[in-house]
């Protein structure tokens, strides 16, 4: 695998500085590099003003590596080892970094991002006027995807390049293709950068799939064996590398429905129990399934007010075997997962996991008793 990327600049442009990002994508790519398989190492972008992000940036910024402890069962077996993650060249900070982060935006052939579940929101200030200024960072995440495309439209418009959105949102990669071209077209962007953006740019859906429970200070991570990236299949997609863990499928539905509704719904089901009963502060996942009821009602949850809905659309075996497999990955003796970590922008995770699975629910007639609560308990709109 050979990178085109020019004048010293890294080929992969990441958004996003989450733990989860460097035991996920960056330890993938690291693994790769040393094999050969991978595009070349990776810029880092900083896109908040988070004090904890601020201290990553600053320790990668030397292009120093990191250690990813992964620990837990794989095939009935203990793993419990240190890898390092060397894939970062180079970390900025787009506040005050905006014009590196534009040369590195011209020269990468991948972008990745991992923004947060309100990754996509856009930002008011960010504005036709205010964008004008190409030497100030725009607000919003979407925003800064569309004037740096703008700009490699003007400055390279054969270049390609492909992005992979990893934010828990389905359907990511046309989403936000759909909020780029829906800002391009209300700042007036020249016709030429649509035609560019059709020909040249692949935005890819994506599913990413490993529990990342703890920081190692610094910068580290503490992260389970199991790893997943699910990437929708699409012709001129570059993937940043190849690695056993990186699956390119034509049917991604099946992964995003899968774990959003089972995996990420089990999460967001704990985490409302922990809200409501208030539980301890620092109770761990494998804490709170050591309480029998919660163990009762969650596996109650997934057999009786999902598993006939995922019978319904031709999942029922997968998703009792993975069910099986996400019981185990909580029940991992060796993460400490924390609930209150769970529970950040609650409303909003049951109304993206919970009230889908809720309205399929209704429409064959199942009771959901569990699920229904949250919902009307949080009046989710």
């Amino acid at each position: 695998m050979q990178s085109n990327a020019q004048d010293g600049e890294n080929p992969i442009l990441q958004f996003g500085t989450s733990r989860f990002l460097l035991a996920h994508a960056d330890l993938f790519i690291s693994q790769a590099l040393a094999a050969g398989e991978a595009l070349g190492r990776v810029t880092l972008v900083q896109t908040t003003g988070s004090e904890e992000s601020a201290k990553r940036v600053a320790a990668l910024a030397s292009g120093a590596s990191y250690p990813v402890r992964v620990r837990g069962l794989a095939g009935g077996k203990v793993v419990d080892e240190e890898l390092q993650g060397n894939a970062i060249g180079k970390a900025l900070f787009a506040g005050s970094d905006w014009p590196a982060v534009r040369r590195a935006a011209l020269a990468a052939q991948v972008i990745i991002s991992n923004t947060g579940d309100r990754g996509f929101a856009l930002d008011p200030l960010d504005t036709r006027e205010s964008i004008a200024d190409r030497g100030t960072a725009p607000r919003s995440f979407p925003a800064k995807i569309a004037v740096l495309l703008l700009e490699r439209s003007e400055a390279n418009p054969q270049q390609s390049i492909s992005l992979f959105p990893c934010e828990l949102i389905e359907k990511n990669g046309e989403r936000l293709r759909e909020i780029v071209t829906g800002l391009a077209r209300e700042w007036g962007f020249p016709e030429g950068f649509f035609a560019y953006l059709d020909r040249h740019c692949r935005f890819a859906n994506s599913l990413v799939d490993r529990i990342v429970s703890e920081p190692i200070e610094p910068v580290g991570a503490v992260a389970e064996p199991y790893a997943l990236w699910a990437v929708g299949e699409q012709d001129g997609l570059v993937l940043p590398c190849t690695h056993p863990a990186i699956v390119v499928t034509c049917d991604l539905q099946r992964y995003e429905t899968l774990k959003l509704h089972i995996l990420n719904l089990g999460h967001t089901f704990l985490a409302d129990r922990w809200r409501k009963e208030g539980r301890p502060a620092a109770e761990t996942v494998r804490e709170i399934l050591s309480d029998a009821a919660v163990r009762a009602d969650l596996e109650a949850v997934w057999r009786v007010e999902v598993l006939p809905v995922m019978a319904k659309r031709g999942l029922g075996d997968e998703a009792l075997a993975y069910m099986a497999e996400v019981l185990d990955r909580f029940l991992n003796p060796f993460l400490v997962h924390r609930l209150s970590d769970i529970a950040n922008n609650h409303a909003e995770k049951i109304n993206r996991r919970i009230r889908p699975m809720v309205e399929a629910g209704r429409s064959l007639g199942l009771s959901q008793p569990h699920l229904t609560a949250m919902l009307d308990r949080h009046s989710v709109s």
